[in-house]
């Protein structure tokens, strides 16, 4: 009899051990799953039945069959439409390159024009 009760509690900490480590960090309740491991690594039989009546997300539906994932949940329908998607760039990659050295050539030609201003403010205001 204590072989069969040896042999029931390795095989329910082996379950909630390979358990724990297969599941989503989404569908671990109460604790992280590295504190569930420890749990139920040093309290084996005790460890393997919280896992299962306390830590262990079963969902909407009950108990699932582990292998089967669950659809993710969508938000209901209100009614409204959709956002409109952001417009997209019909230039080539060439073309947005060409576009951009353009800009960067106009900031360039800006701040000269603005030093060029600065200085010659700065030098005819020494001959007053």
């Amino acid at each position: 009899m204590p072989f069969l009760f040896t042999i029931i509690t390795l095989a329910l900490t082996i379950g909630a051990v390979v358990d724990i480590v297969r599941r989503e960090d989404s569908q671990v309740r109460f604790l992280p799953r590295v504190v569930w491991l420890i749990v139920v690594i040093l309290l084996p039989l005790l460890g393997a039945l919280l896992w299962f009546g306390l830590g262990r997300d079963y969902g909407d539906a009950g108990i699932t069959i582990p292998r089967l994932r669950r659809a993710p949940r969508t938000a209901p329908s209100t009614g409204t439409e959709a956002p409109p998607a952001p417009p997209r760039d019909i230039r080539t990659t060439e073309q947005q390159i060409a576009d951009l050295d353009r800009e960067i050539e106009e900031w360039r030609l800006r701040e000269e024009i603005e030093k060029r201003k600065r200085d010659a403010g700065e030098s005819g205001g020494e001959g007053l």
